[in-house]
């Protein structure tokens, strides 16, 4: 089944006709997981783009590539932009945003690993066919401080990975402002804005628990969190 933009209950019918167009990433954008890596925290953003075609969804089984080594997982909030942006400003960029979301920045570590060794790009590492799968997305509106989300993934009913967006180096904003300084970006576009520490290695059979979380909402009737169920399968 083809991918396409959805919004989660009750809000389906949001995301209209909106085109899948290219997905934007950083690297390093968390202290924590740079220092787990044994990377230097660069100066400005460290971005990269995957296809289209690296897309799918949650809610269809993860697909680990044969014989290409280690797959890691690295759980990211996702941002889906409504409106092109052009050398925008951290407010217009917050206003271009139309939904909040997961996804999964799945990476080739081993296959990075030499790649960073002889000073090569990434794409090999991070841009095949169903590297970036996507949750459904929370409607901008729900969202109470997008800059204070609670992110989790667990891996066989253990937690793997926890962060907060306020922990971000640059944060999501002014991360869209400086990506469309560099990259047009389009409605339906989608901007991933780094992965917290706790990244690893994923196995057929896994099964994953991934959530988004609004503390601030806790105790309103809006949105509270959302929980994604992920099975990682056979490729």
């Amino acid at each position: 089944m083809s991918y396409r933009h959805q919004f989660v209950e009750p809000f389906c019918d949001q995301a209209g006709d909106l085109p899948l167009g290219k997905v934007v990433c950083v690297g390093r954008n968390y202290a924590e997981h740079a220092k787990e890596l044994n990377n230097a925290i660069p100066a400005t953003p460290m971005l990269f783009i995957k296809p289209a075609t690296s897309v799918v969804g949650l809610e269809t089984p993860i697909s680990i590539p044969q014989d290409k080594g280690r797959c890691h997982h690295e759980l990211e909030v996702s941002v889906l932009i409504g409106k092109t942006l052009v050398n925008a400003t951290a407010e217009e960029s917050k206003q271009a945003v139309i939904g909040y979301g997961l996804g999964l920045d799945l990476t080739l570590r081993d296959v990075q690993d030499r790649l960073k060794a002889n000073g090569h790009p990434w794409e090999a590492a991070k841009a095949f066919d169903g590297a970036c799968p996507l949750s459904q997305f929370i409607p901008a509106a729900e969202i109470s401080n997008p800059l204070t989300l609670n992110l989790t993934l667990e891996r066989n009913g253990q937690l793997q990975q926890q962060g907060n967006t306020a922990e971000m180096i640059t944060g999501i904003f002014e991360l869209i402002a400086y990506m469309s300084t560099m990259f047009t970006l389009l409605p339906g576009d989608v901007v991933m804005t780094g992965t917290p520490a706790g990244v690893g290695p994923l196995l057929a059979g896994d099964q994953l628990v991934l959530t988004l979380f609004d503390s601030a909402l806790k105790e309103s009737g809006g949105f509270e969190g959302y929980r994604f169920n992920v099975l990682v399968g056979n490729s």
